[in-house]
């Protein structure tokens, strides 16, 4: 027996959960679940890879069975909305196993494919919708749906929706719905903003908080490297080699610059993949299909892939370049330690990149152990970098290595230190962006 079975939830739907494997509840499931089964709305705090779906997605289900009556045509009953096709996908299947067995319908809305194969599947009804901001707005404009009978809203990955674009979407959204309405909010951090969301589409919410607002999963080992831009490619082929085999994601802020580095990469002899918004949503698809599979072990991408997607055992999370946002570096690096795994996250940090790494740090109220090189800001003013010659970035570090670093005594700006091909793997293991915008419709 588990404790599932004592909140009273319909039989098929307990059918469901015992196929899926789900033991226990996690602790956003046990404390979200029997409030959200009340009615209540909810404001769910939690930590990625904490089962969120399931917290928000179980209470949906066990109302919706009570109905006993298909929704009308062009109708939809519990609206998901998700910031990323690819997080809006994972949900898609979580709810569809967990409706697996029951009469209940559910759809999915999102960009980057036709959009008439869309309309024509939730024009007889559907119970539960996933969707995209921008696709469904899409669609809204077409007349092919009405929202006025939608009893439930659920916003998952919130804190993205404060993007200006996704906030202008939620407004046109919201603005369709019934005001009687049970809306449930999900989030793995809390920006001062998130108020105004809170306030202004849930009533009287329960507010539910397991771990602190932006604090990355405990059994997250994290470390960063001081290293100058133009080493950065030969440190991260260094610790790839060191831990060749082990699923790994490598996070960037654009998508050139990401794809440039993944064909770099697979050139090198690593077996490569990229996601980013220039990628078709089949693209994105196979190429996560194939980095699931373990065809691909290296999987290079900007923040569309940081948000919410649960992939298995992934063991690194390098920061090749550190976000502009410091809750965006909170998700990149819950890729890893899922589900109670353990899990490696490492930064590698530019002379141009340590107010961002200020900003990470100040966010997680933690300061992250150095695998290598010295802080810039501790360094002695004449040896800043400048990209000429005579800098760190005018200077190949030789045979590296810790003995060769500390061979001149104090590192300075020019002397970075850099692990040796074996000591890479204890760089990496030893301490250890963005969604595609919002604002251009077609991206999500």
């Amino acid at each position: 027996m588990t404790e599932f079975s004592t909140m009273d939830l319909p039989e098929q739907l307990m059918r469901s959960i015992e196929t899926l494997g789900y033991a226990d509840p996690t602790p956003i499931q046990a404390r979200a679940i029997p409030h959200a089964l009340n009615g209540q709305d909810v404001l769910g705090l939690a930590q990625t890879g904490t089962g969120k779906t399931a917290a928000f997605g179980i209470p949906l289900i066990a109302q919706m069975l009570a109905y006993g009556r298909k929704p009308a045509t062009k109708t939809v009953r519990g609206l998901i909305l998700a910031p990323t096709r690819e997080l809006a996908n994972q949900i898609s299947e979580t709810i569809k196993g967990l409706t697996n067995g029951t009469p209940l319908k559910t759809g999915i809305v999102v960009g980057g494919v036709s959009i008439n194969p869309q309309i024509s599947r939730i024009a007889k009804g559907t119970d539960i919708l996933v969707a995209t901001p921008g696709r469904l707005l899409d669609i809204l404009d077409r007349d092919a749906l009405d929202l006025g009978s939608c009893d439930f809203l659920v916003l998952d990955e919130a804190d993205q929706m404060l993007d200006l674009g996704f906030i202008h979407a939620l407004r046109k959204i919201a603005a369709l719905l019934p005001e009687k309405r049970q809306t449930m909010l999900f989030s793995a951090t809390m920006p001062k903003q998130m108020n105004e969301i809170a306030n202004a589409y849930l009533k009287t919410p329960v507010r539910i908080e397991v771990t602190p607002p932006g604090r990355p999963a405990t059994k997250v080992e994290q470390s960063v490297h001081f290293i100058a831009k133009s080493e950065k490619l030969s440190l991260l082929k260094e610790l790839l080699k060191a831990n060749d085999g082990e699923r790994t994601l490598v996070f960037g802020r654009t998508k050139h610059g990401m794809e440039k580095l993944m064909k770099t990469l697979n050139n090198a002899g690593f077996k490569a993949a990229a996601i980013h918004g220039n990628k078709s949503q089949g693209q994105r698809e196979r190429a996560l299909s194939a980095f699931k599979a373990g065809d691909v072990t290296v999987l290079v991408a900007t923040d569309v892939a940081a948000r919410g997607l649960d992939i298995p055992d992934v063991k690194f999370v390098y920061n090749y370049e550190l976000p502009n946002v410091p809750d965006a570096y909170v998700h990149r690096i819950g890729r890893t330690a899922r589900a109670g795994k353990e899990g490696k996250a490492v930064a590698f940090c530019a002379p141009e990149e340590i107010d961002e790494l200020k900003a990470i740090q100040k966010t997680m109220k933690i300061t992250i152990p150095v695998a290598s090189g010295r802080p810039w800001e501790n360094l002695e003013p004449g040896s800043k970098p400048g990209g000429k010659p005579g800098g760190a970035r005018g200077r190949r570090r030789g045979g590296g290595g810790r003995g060769a670093a500390g061979s001149s005594g104090q590192p300075g700006r020019s002397e970075q230190k850099r692990p040796s091909r074996g000591r890479g793997a204890g760089a990496g293991a030893k301490s250890g962006g963005r969604p595609a915008s919002s604002k251009a419709r077609a991206s999500s």
